[in-house]
């Protein structure tokens, strides 16, 4: 389900990219149904601007406007001239989290942890971890269980194909195996873990059939690069009526069948597996609910 051990489960369907030296795109993100919001220091800011967006996107999470929305910094990667100051302001300024790029190894978690420590970020400021090389999918479990300070896996897609010398594909298919990886690192740690980001704005017949993809490989949700793709992963990672339905009917029959044998619903046969599974569909639904 995502869980960890620092807070409840929240949904983690939609996870949006803004620029954050786009005071207009940091101003609109308030009424954007997304779960989540990356303040973006890294890809989406040209070096000219590194500063003053660092400025804002601290401003911005720091000002509690974003009501549920949970509020994060991407700070520039470790080899960056940018990376100790992002750091370090973004500790002050305490999001729900810092999102780091290109984590490859457990010491570069540990070196993260660290930081957070000595910048005095608050408690509830956990750590996202950018897994988006060979290397991180090669060692995305220890990567993942590195620290209890890391609560979430942010799939890099877009530079994981760049990396392998891949193609963008319809289905996925140069990187399924790097996506599997990932999901059983996330997994195996008890994680959550976001898919990474479909390109094309346009093509929304192409983005939905990726989130359904990511859903049923068993993403939490997805990043994404514009408004327009929100309300598409809010529906698509959520359960649906009829598995709301499903669920709680399994879940009753189970009940109610206990210590009589065999339990069966609609003509399959009901063990305690798929009562956790009916479970956590209903987990989700709710957190869902509870948004509004």
């Amino acid at each position: 389900m995502g869980d960890d051990t620092r807070d409840t489960f929240r949904p983690r369907r939609s996870v949006l990219y803004m620029p954050s030296s786009n005071a207009r795109a940091l101003e609109k993100a308030r009424s954007i149904p997304c779960d989540g919001l990356i303040l973006d220091l890294e890809d989406a800011v040209s070096p000219d601007a590194k500063a003053s967006a660092r400025e804002a996107a601290c401003a911005a999470a720091a000002s509690g406007d974003y009501g549920r929305r949970e509020v994060t910094i991407r700070v520039n990667a470790a080899d960056t001239e940018w990376h100790a100051a992002d750091l370090e302001a973004a500790c002050q300024a305490g999001p729900d989290a810092i999102v780091v790029p290109k984590v490859s190894s457990t010491e570069a978690v540990h070196a993260l942890e660290h930081a957070l420590e000595r910048h005095g970020a608050p408690d509830r400021t956990t750590l996202w971890a950018m897994v988006e090389t060979p290397r991180a999918m090669l060692h995305a479990e220890e990567i993942a269980g590195a620290s209890e300070r890391l609560t979430v896996l942010v799939m890099g897609t877009n530079d994981l194909v760049k990396e392998l010398y891949a193609a963008h594909l319809p289905g996925r298919g140069p990187i399924l195996t790097a996506l599997s990886l990932a999901l059983l690192a996330a997994r195996s740690t008890g994680k959550a873990i976001v898919d990474g980001v479909y390109n094309d704005v346009k093509d929304t017949e192409g983005f939905l059939a990726e989130c359904r993809q990511g859903r049923d490989l068993g993403f939490d949700g997805k990043t994404l690069v514009h408004p327009g793709q929100v309300e598409g992963a809010n529906e698509v990672f959520a359960p649906s009526a009829e598995a709301v339905e499903e669920a709680r009917g399994l879940i009753q029959a189970f009940e109610e069948g206990q210590g009589a044998g065999v339990v069966t619903y609609r003509g399959r046969m009901v063990e305690a597996l798929h009562v956790e599974s009916a479970q956590r569909v209903l987990s989700i639904h709710e957190a869902v609910q509870a948004l509004g």
